[in-house]
């Protein structure tokens, strides 16, 4: 299994993101309130795009990476699991979602399918998501996840609220 699943939820088609995704994914970061809390703006488009082409080249782990999210045929946004920061040992997951996407549960829809399969297919014993604090939105995906807040950490140099899932919390695909 070396290239991720795709899923399929009541709304949802999330499949493995592919250099075709490029252009929407650089027009959903070109938004600043999408950006508001990632602690980065970029401000050099080449710069941004050989980063979001390099993330989607990256060789991960079997059956992780980043999944494109689509309503319908429509690009709305991404998950990621991976490696944290791509070194680990922690893997991460992580969402983002273009701004007409928010505020309709699609973020917890689309993550749900993801975080089961890290600890039920993957059997990974935990994954952490990290989310400056502020972030109430990202906060309530992760809580809804059924993931627990663990503590402060600091993450690329700013600090976050670490949220953790374990294969022995409350399941993730209720």
């Amino acid at each position: 299994m070396n290239e991720p699943p795709t899923f399929r939820t009541p709304r949802l088609i999330l499949r493995p993101r592919t250099l075709a995704d490029i252009e929407a994914c650089l027009a959903m970061d070109d938004d600043a309130e999408v950006m508001r809390f990632l602690g980065v703006r970029w401000t050099d488009a080449e710069s941004h795009r050989i980063f979001v082409e390099a993330r989607t080249r990256h060789s991960y782990p079997p059956g992780m990476g980043y999944w494109s999210a689509f309503l319908e045929q429509t690009f709305i946004g991404w998950i990621l699991l991976t490696p944290l920061d791509l070194l680990g040992p922690e893997i991460e997951i992580g969402w983002r979602f273009v701004r007409r996407a928010w505020r309709r549960g699609y973020a917890t829809e689309a993550a749900r399918p993801i975080l089961a399969h890290a600890l039920q297919t993957l059997g990974l014993s935990e994954v952490v998501a990290d989310i400056m604090p502020a972030n109430a939105a990202s906060v309530g995906v992760a809580r809804k996840l059924g993931m627990r807040l663990a503590g402060p950490a600091v993450h690329a140099g700013y600090d976050v609220s670490r949220f953790i899932a374990g294969r022995f919390d409350a399941p993730a695909g209720g």
